[in-house]
């Protein structure tokens, strides 16, 4: 059901109020035509004669559409007010906005993200956290395929006539070897810049956190820096060098922390925590993750079976 909004005569914003209250309300007299009124969806307050088909406002009886001349200087711009309706646009009106019933407001997103401490915390565990890793690992490898293919491709094209010479001394040459430096520093870098970047966002979270419905936040439930967000990838070095133990803690830790975690005082936990929504946050594992984990957990078995086949092969040709 629609829910509407109206500003009365003292900049006050009323509603939300289904739209036959507002009907009830004009047929009565305590709205006008030049009231202004808003609904999700509309990009600015409209006066409500605009609404008079779509509100069937023409059945009222007649002397409700007469206006005293008292009554037509323009209405004051209704004042913010805050909305708690998920992820909806409030139009609120600037100071320096000219009292005009016609004049155009400023919307305002209000967050349902932003950080309120206490509530229930659900802690995302190994296999949401599994599958994020899954996802983002591969969308850094393919961005990391594709540009260490432009950098060779433009190191190649730069230097093609050096191509008919030895090979090896155009690799040994100066630019060669910063060339395939980049190509091995790239990877990293981009590694870097993705966990980074993404993590110490207003989303805190990667493309493949995203998808699961999982966030990274310090240990009082706050967003990262992006110093904090970089120095956690390194963490995670750390994690992967100990034959990937550091990331297992994930599925035996009290606040289910990885190694990395500790190291930097962070947690991974529903997107929702921490938030003004946290009875929307998801115990289970959600079906996005569930997919994920299927399609990791087949390519994995193919990528076994070619391992032991390739093997298979060796081992006959001998």
């Amino acid at each position: 059901m629609t829910q509407w909004y109206y500003a009365d005569a003292s900049r006050q914003r009323l509603g939300p109020i289904p739209a036959a209250d507002l009907v009830r309300r004009f047929h009565q007299g305590l709205l006008r035509l030049d009231t202004l009124v808003w609904k999700e969806g509309l990009a600015e307050w409209q006066a409500l004669r605009d609404f008079t088909q779509e509100l069937a406002l023409h059945e009222a009886p007649a002397e409700t559409f007469y206006m005293p001349a008292a009554a037509a200087s323009p209405q004051p711009q209704p004042a913010p007010v805050r909305q708690d309706d998920r992820q909806a646009e409030v139009p609120v009106f600037s100071s320096t906005t000219p009292e005009s019933p016609y004049a155009p407001p400023q919307a305002v997103v209000a967050s349902d993200e932003a950080f309120h401490a206490g509530g229930e915390v659900i802690q995302a565990g190994f296999w949401k956290r599994a599958a994020a890793y899954f996802l983002d690992g591969v969308v850094v490898m393919i961005a990391s395929q594709v540009v260490q293919m432009v950098v060779m491709l433009g190191f190649f094209g730069m230097n093609l006539g050096a191509m008919t010479g030895d090979p090896q001394s155009l690799i040994a040459s100066t630019g060669g070897m910063l060339m395939l430096a980049s190509v091995y520093l790239l990877p990293l870098l981009i590694s870097v810049g993705y966990y980074g970047a993404f993590h110490a966002s207003s989303k805190q979270a990667t493309l493949g956190k995203m998808a699961v419905g999982i966030k990274v936040v310090r240990g009082d439930g706050r967003r990262i820096s992006l110093a904090r967000a970089i120095a956690r990838y390194f963490a995670t070095l750390l994690s992967t060098v100990i034959l990937g133990i550091g990331f297992l803690m994930a599925a035996f830790t009290q606040r289910k922390q990885a190694l990395h975690d500790m190291v930097c005082d962070t947690l991974v936990v529903d997107r929702w925590a921490y938030s003004g929504h946290p009875e929307w946050q998801q115990p289970a594992l959600g079906t996005v993750t569930v997919v994920i984990l299927a399609v990791g957990g087949v390519m994995v078995l193919g990528l076994l079976a070619l391992v032991a086949l390739a093997m298979g092969l060796a081992i006959s040709a001998r």
